[in-house]
């Protein structure tokens, strides 16, 4: 291992892994850290987009769901067909592993190792300070980057020694389970469906999930109410739907943030990106191709800032960022705060998603990541049915 390095990305996950990638692709010399053991509750589902704009195989889904089902705390439930597209599933520990190997084969050096400090941060010389192998104990290395890249999740410590401002994020923290996937379609389960439940007793604030990933299926919820429940939750959204008898494989809970910093750098030697950075969207806690968009904007930055000695390339990765994705996170935002707060607006919520133009406008923007502005009418159309169902002039 080399002591001196142009860029040093410390967290391995997809945001991670594709600037690794990317900037090693480039000819930089990149190390590429990443802690064993990660533990990261995710439902797994991406857009065809990212397939495309990333290159990754197919053959990295474990399935291809065609409708999402969205049920109401009274129970009433509406399917929405993804048409002509799908919505892609893939199981996080194959999937990461399958980028840190990419950005391995690309050049990046990887190793196994818990972070514990950066130093000299803002000098142009930073060194990152950290333990080699699984365990906290092994032995400490000490590397010297011209770049860094804080891509350790939603409490990244990168972020809080380096960037100013980032404690103020905010956060859903998730849960689920891994369990075996029942042998055929039911009422509650489709083999090829994701089921999302918006009830108060399984989430105050959020919503609570059932994604089929093939042989595993991952039965979650998320909060951000302390105290909250989950696993009471899940155990019983489980008895409710009678998924309750399926083995279970794993349990995992960790923080999901769900509101962009106001700073990803430092200004002169340090940016964040992925769930650091707090780039996950609100309403859906969609974050895989948010996660890698923003691994793409951090190396792409690092790599203006070094060709050029201009360090303030480094605050062009936000700014690219909000201003493709920007508005979307604005009103998916919007919308979790009106509609996920009572089991009443949750109930006329699932009853607008019955409306024909309120789904296309949803899987368009779910496949294109923008706000499709094709289609004008169906704009105000839903404009004016949203303010029925505020009103109460249509019955819920």
């Amino acid at each position: 291992m080399s002591d001196r390095y142009d860029a040093v990305v410390v967290g391995g996950g997809p945001s991670g892994a594709t600037a690794a990638h990317d900037l090693a692709t480039q000819g930089y010399k990149v190390l590429l850290l990443d802690r064993q053991g990660r533990v990261k509750p995710c439902g797994g589902a991406v857009p065809p987009r990212l397939l495309q704009e990333f290159d990754v195989p197919e053959s990295m889904l474990v399935n291809r769901v065609d409708t999402a089902r969205i049920l109401s705390p009274s129970g009433r439930s509406v399917d929405i067909p993804v048409g002509d597209g799908f919505v892609g599933m893939v199981d996080r520990g194959p999937f990461d592993e399958w980028l840190r190997t990419r950005a391995a084969d690309a050049g990046a050096e990887r190793v196994v190792g818990n972070f514990e400090s950066i130093e000299n941060a803002g000098t142009g010389r930073p060194r990152i300070r950290f333990r080699e192998g699984g365990s906290r104990r092994g032995p400490v290395r000490t590397v010297e980057a011209r770049m860094v890249i804080g891509a350790d999740g939603a409490l990244s410590q990168v972020a809080r020694q380096a960037v100013p401002n980032s404690k103020k994020g905010r956060f859903v923290f998730a849960y689920h389970e891994i369990v075996r996937s029942p042998e055929g379609d039911s009422q509650s389960f489709g083999a090829n469906r994701c089921d999302v439940y918006y009830r108060g007793d399984l989430s105050p604030d959020f919503y609570a999930w059932v994604f089929p990933h093939g042989d595993t299926t991952s039965i979650g919820t998320g909060t951000e109410q302390k105290g909250f429940d989950m696993r009471g939750a899940i155990d019983s959204l489980r008895q409710s739907t009678g998924l309750d008898g399926l083995e279970t494989l794993k349990k995992e809970g960790a923080p999901i943030p769900l509101k962009a910093l106001p700073r990803w750098e430092n200004g002169r030697d340090v940016i964040l990106a992925g769930d650091a950075a707090g780039v996950v969207a609100p309403s859906s806690g969609e974050g895989i191709f948010y996660a890698m968009t923003g691994g793409r904007l951090a190396a792409l930055s690092v790599h203006e800032a070094l060709e050029t000695g201009d360090v303030r390339a480094l605050k062009r990765a936000r700014r690219r960022f909000l201003r493709t994705h920007g508005m979307v996170f604005t009103v998916l935002g919007v919308m979790q705060w009106f509609w996920y707060t009572t089991d009443s607006r949750r109930e006329r919520f699932v009853r607008i998603c019955q409306d024909r133009d309120v789904q296309e406008l949803t899987f368009d923007g779910y496949m294109h990541k923008e706000l499709v502005k094709a289609k004008p009418l169906a704009h105000a159309r839903i404009f004016f049915k949203n303010i029925g169902h505020l009103t109460g002039l249509v019955p819920a």
